[in-house]
């Protein structure tokens, strides 16, 4: 399989090239185009993802397409719901966690599982219902504007707002809690923040879609 990423950081697309034989799934809605040598279908028989309820996942649908190379070397061109960009992450048995509609596609050898128990619970007062992204192979997480990645040291800690969360993986600590100020009243309620602490990654987003929303909002007929 081979990757290209064209338009980053703010409208990237992705192309997967697959030799014959190999496949990726995607989440409905990201595929621009393939080669006439893939065949599509749509699954519901993966783990965790793709048999759990859309109402378990947030923001990630119950379905997802499978796109496999026949008869030769195939293309897939996927792209994300908004515009930012797109990070490739190869997993070798481990769990990358991710945030609601980051998740945009991955090889076979990626589980996704929605039941993470007191994770989920933690993350609900956040609106996030997180994925946890199982095994080994290849994810593909969205953002929404441009992707940084934070790497922490052992005991070195940095505070990201819950808006801004892309992706983290398992080897990070973090704690949640409530903040108010200007953003959260201008949004509306409460915000939340989590503190990370390493060894370990996060990535967050560099742009805040609920942000953007209240900007747009008033300037819509009827404002809502």
């Amino acid at each position: 399989m081979e990757t290209e990423f064209i338009h980053r950081p703010t409208f990237t697309q992705l192309t997967v090239t697959l030799e014959d034989g190999e496949t990726v799934r995607a989440e409905p809605g990201a595929m621009v185009g393939h080669s006439p040598t893939v065949r599509v279908e749509t699954t519901t028989s993966r783990d965790g993802l793709l048999s759990s309820a859309k109402s378990m996942l947030g923001g990630e649908s119950a379905f997802a397409n499978e796109f496999v190379a026949e008869d030769g070397r195939g293309e897939v061109t996927l792209a994300p719901s908004t515009p930012g960009d797109v990070m490739e992450h190869d997993l070798d048995d481990e769990t990358l966690y991710t945030v609601d509609g980051a998740f945009l596609a991955a090889t076979p050898g990626i589980d996704i599982d929605s039941e993470l128990g007191g994770l989920k619970s933690v993350l609900g007062e956040a609106s996030l219902t997180p994925l946890a992204l199982k095994g080994s192979g290849t994810a593909f997480i969205t953002a929404y504007g441009g992707l940084e990645r934070l790497d922490l040291d052992p005991g070195e800690s940095y505070v990201l707002d819950n808006q801004h969360l892309v992706a983290w993986d398992d080897t990070v600590d973090f704690e949640t809690r409530s903040v108010g100020g200007l953003k959260s009243t201008l949004l509306g309620g409460e915000g939340l923040v989590f503190e990370f602490t390493g060894p370990g990654t996060a990535w967050y987003q560099t742009r805040d879609l609920d942000a953007f929303v209240s900007v747009i909002e008033p300037r819509l007929p009827g404002g809502n």
